[in-house]
């Protein structure tokens, strides 16, 4: 049986991705509306990243954290995007084996990244609000480089892990990917080895890298939100919920998407598809939105580069 696994595995060359069962003429709709997000994606998360570099305003932990994020939004967005408007007009919708490999390595390597940047920055919103005095000396930067490095080192590992297991399983029911990228449980389901082990792995796998993150955020803003009370001014409130306001807003929005991916009965693959969408190009989308809307610092600076464009024309 092993052996009969190992041939039929090493004989797959390529996939195929279903993508979205809709009528062919809905597939322009598809691909305008994926290259819309995209180019906002785009458009979004390098202004974000040019300002903060170029603003000396902005160089502080909160902003450095930032700047990781929208980077780290482009590009796991790229991973994903480019491949599914292309399947939009391919009559064939292939994938190498090594393509989808790649696919679903860098996906993982950053959405896991993301997860424990947005812990790190959790914390730093904790150090700064309920230690202010101490915030300059306890968030260093030699301190946010590790934090940051850390959470890439964490991806990474996590990354190879995952693929390590999900590709050497024997691919041998069919070719045909039902989802628009490679992804955990679409590769489960043409797999035809027992997989009880491998989802009690990926379960505790899952576990490990989820769990230690929302605890550090769950934490971090109960020690916030009680500090933030103990305010005597209505402002001083909510000046300090204002510096974590957006932060809880892309958690809420990144978590919500994967938790309701991932709770979604593996039966309905079209379900899972749209969820998906929610975290590989939404998330990414409204990250920079929500923080050039809410963030003063950096609608002061959008509002300057402006007028200084302006005066230029």
């Amino acid at each position: 049986m092993g052996d009969r696994g190992t041939s039929n595995h090493s004989e797959v060359t390529d996939f195929i991705l279903v993508g979205f069962r809709v009528r062919p003429e809905l597939h322009i709709l598809l691909f305008l509306l994926f290259l819309l997000v995209y180019a906002m994606i785009v458009l979004g998360n390098v202004g974000m990243m040019t300002i903060i570099m170029t603003d000396p305003r902005l160089n502080t932990p909160m902003y450095f954290f930032l700047g990781n994020l929208s980077f780290i939004d482009l590009f796991y967005s790229s991973v994903i995007a480019p491949k599914a408007m292309i399947n939009f007009w391919s009559e064939s919708k292939s994938i190498s084996f090594a393509g989808c490999l790649i696919q679903f390595f860098l996906f993982a390597l950053f959405i896991v990244t993301e997860g424990f940047l947005l812990a790190a920055m959790a914390y730093d919103r904790f150090i700064a609000i309920c230690n202010p005095l101490l915030y300059s000396v306890q968030m260093s930067t030699r301190l946010c480089i590790q934090l940051v490095v850390g959470s890439y080192f964490c991806g990474c590992i996590s990354s190879v892990l995952q693929t390590s297991m999900t590709f050497t399983l024997p691919f041998c029911a069919s070719r045909a990917i039902d989802h628009f990228y490679c992804d955990t449980r679409p590769l489960q389901r043409i797999s035809c080895s027992d997989l009880f082990i491998y989802r009690m792995v990926s379960f505790s796998l899952s576990g490990i890298i989820i769990m230690p993150t929302i605890i550090v955020i769950i934490i971090s803003y109960l020690y916030i939100v009680s500090t933030v009370l103990k305010i005597r001014s209505s402002e001083g409130r909510k000046k300090a919920f204002s510096t974590c306001s957006s932060h809880l807003g892309v958690v809420s929005v990144l978590y919500g998407a994967v938790f309701f991916m991932y709770l979604t009965p593996d039966r309905f693959p079209e379900l899972s598809k749209v969820a998906s969408l929610c975290y590989t190009l939404v998330t990414p989308m409204l990250n920079p939105l929500i923080y050039s809307l809410r963030n003063k610092d950096v609608k002061e600076v959008l509002k300057k580069l402006l007028e200084k464009r302006n005066t230029i024309f």
